[in-house]
């Protein structure tokens, strides 16, 4: 495979150089292998561990107490193989000079110094990979401003309602499902979906189609204005970039979450988060580049959902294949909390224009991956399902993903130094998602029709109600 290091521009990015390979269909290894700060994590035990037990994670516990006991070690290890080194290239120096009337003294040191070096080279690299892997299992730290409660939520605001009892309020007279709402219009079909694929896949028909389209239309516009630069992303990426960014091909009880290619290395992506992320890995920003970068990628997410059941596998809420406008920031670390705050906003912004009763909530450490540090949720109240769904999510992951894909900037003022990037990303237009809420909240059973959000009209043929599909 060929190896190419090209110069990278566009209007967003200055003089980025970064590793790019030649395409083949074949997966191979294009990390350089994350990097950890050993001695900001033992300084930082203690938050490590609050944030373990507020995760319910306490088996990692152990990973962090073996990093701690072991750092030590790891120094004096290291020390001791450069000391042998710098010894064995003496004593065979003298070897080359004397040669054959080399003193027999210096034959046994420089005998006994390889052994030893041998064997404290194999201690350094058992020490220094189990450190490794101990750092790399650990979640990241927890933004100061996440609920105290592992398990209990904020709502931070509600949108086109004042309380959940007002949203609940507002549509207590329609209790029809978008899948009953959907398959009556004629714009759904899950029955002919379960013949072609199996289970949790549909068609989308007609208007059904359409919107689709309009609101992909409406979200990439939205980001558009808000200055994000449009990428698309590829579906397909390696396993070692989705490790990266912390997703793991299966969930806490052990069912499959990601779809991978027989015989390859490669996965679906379960979110444009993934291939978004992952555009500006094994990078060192310059110093002149200007922050943030965001980037707005549409693509087909898929997810294996192994463990779902129940009433939301069998609509749209929880499927395998679906249309997601994602966003993603790259920004210093004194920005990323603005960072997330401003992806919050568009969200809201968003949810409002589309006149969906809905809530934002900062959501408690049970609900957050490894790699985030904060969360925000949008959920809308969905009569059909009798329950809030989540819309939309958005995270602030650190320097988590940005140490594990390379990703790094040069800081001018602090004499050029090399800083590991923060990552942040979030749901623009969660396609299925929206739909259920747009069809459960705006159906109207008198005249089995939907009414069209107005932002979204000008991208469905001008029309302002979805009518039967005939």
């Amino acid at each position: 495979m060929s190896h190419l290091i090209p110069l990278y521009t566009n209007r967003m990015v200055n003089r980025v150089i970064f590793n790019r390979y030649a395409s083949t269909f074949k997966s191979s290894a294009s990390l350089k292998g994350a990097t950890f700060d050993m001695k900001s994590i033992i300084q930082d035990r203690e938050k490590y561990q609050d944030s373990l037990i507020r995760r319910q994670v306490p088996e990692k516990m152990k990973d962090l107490d073996f990093i701690s006991e072991n750092r030590q070690r790891q120094i004096d290890v290291v020390k001791a193989v450069n000391a042998l080194r710098h010894e064995r290239s003496r004593l065979g120096e003298i070897m080359k000079q004397m040669k054959q009337n080399a003193p027999e003294d210096v034959k046994v040191q420089l005998k006994k110094a390889k052994q030893e070096l041998q064997k404290l080279e194999k201690e350094e690299e058992e020490i220094s990979r189990e450190m490794h892997r101990c750092a790399e299992g650990l979640p990241n730290l927890l933004d100061d401003s996440v609920p105290a409660d592992p398990f209990q939520e904020e709502v931070v605001e509600f949108i086109n309602c004042s309380s959940e009892k007002d949203a609940e309020q507002k549509t207590k007279n329609l209790k029809y499902g978008h899948k009953d709402i959907g398959e009556k219009l004629n714009i759904m079909d899950f029955s002919t979906a379960s013949k072609v694929s199996g289970t949790s896949w549909y068609y989308l028909i007609g208007d059904g189609a359409l919107l689709e389209q309009a609101l992909i239309q409406y979200g990439l516009s939205k980001a558009r204005q808000k200055g994000y630069s449009m990428l698309s992303p590829p579906t397909i990426v390696r396993r070692e970039i989705i490790d990266a960014c912390g997703f793991k091909p299966k969930d806490q009880n052990d069912e499959k979450q990601i779809y991978g290619l027989e015989d390859e290395d490669l996965s679906l992506i379960g979110t444009a988060e993934i291939p978004l992320g992952a555009y500006h890995s094994n990078t060192v920003f310059p110093a002149s580049q200007e922050f943030p970068i965001k980037y707005a990628g549409c693509s087909r997410a898929y997810r294996a959902e192994a463990g779902a059941r129940g009433a939301d596998t069998k609509g749209l809420y929880r499927v395998h294949e679906f249309t997601k406008v994602e966003l993603f920031h790259f920004a210093k670390p004194e920005d990323s909390r603005r960072e997330l705050d401003a992806i919050k906003d568009l969200q809201i912004e968003i949810i409002k224009e589309l006149g969906i009763t809905a809530k934002m909530i900062n959501m408690p450490t049970s609900d957050l991956g490894a790699p985030a540090m904060k969360k925000y949720d949008c959920e809308a109240w969905m009569p059909g399902r009798g329950k809030w769904g989540e819309l939309t999510s958005c995270s602030n992951c650190g320097d988590y993903q940005a140490r594990r894909l390379g990703i790094k900037y040069i800081d001018p003022l602090q004499n050029n130094k090399q800083k590991y990037m923060h990552t942040l990303n979030g749901t623009c237009i969660a396609v299925p998602r929206v739909i259920v809420a747009i069809l459960e909240q705006n159906y109207d059973p008198d005249t089995n029709t939907v009414n069209i959000p107005s932002p979204l009209q000008k991208f469905m043929d001008g029309k302002d109600k979805i009518s039967m599909n005939k």
